[in-house]
């Protein structure tokens, strides 16, 4: 399985790379795990947040790997537990599936990438700062694989 992390913004703060580094080295090569980063559309008055998302999300979606299970990161999306988010990897991986998680901009995910993807997780009922996302994300990816694999990092 590879999963790719498609994530709006780009030039993060040292702690999200340093976050995201750390976890991502663990599952870099079991998972085959990757981050593609879009630079946010370019703000102006003339374009209202609605367009400038939809270029986000039009972005987005053409750079997700053909075929992969899509997968939006939002507010609203379905709540997983960490076991739960071990017990859909392993059945991606069972199926010989690629996962492309998708992460909107500081307005959020267009609704093109919602519409386009196959479910939709949330990591908590806070709104959380994109740049957060990724290391949350990153990290749980980690627990969850720790999970499937029986490695001890994970203790409930």
């Amino acid at each position: 399985m590879k999963i790719t992390l498609l994530a709006v913004g780009s030039k993060m703060p040292q702690w999200v790379q340093q976050g995201v580094d750390e976890y991502a080295k663990r599952i870099e090569h079991e998972l085959g795990f990757s981050i593609i980063e879009i630079p946010l559309a370019k703000r102006s008055k003339t374009q209202s947040v609605e367009q400038m998302m939809q270029k986000e999300g039009a972005a987005l979606l053409g750079k997700v790997p053909k075929g992969d299970h899509l997968v939006a990161l939002e507010v609203g999306g379905k709540k997983l537990s960490t076991s739960d988010l071990a017990t859909r990897l392993q059945v991606l991986n069972d199926d010989g599936r690629n996962l492309s998680l998708l992460i909107g901009g500081p307005d959020g995910l267009a609704s093109t990438c919602r519409q386009q993807a196959v479910e939709s997780w949330s990591l908590s009922s806070l709104t959380l700062p994109h740049p957060l996302v990724r290391v949350l994300l990153t990290e749980q990816l980690y627990r969850a694989w720790s999970v499937v694999k029986g490695h001890p990092y994970h203790r409930e």
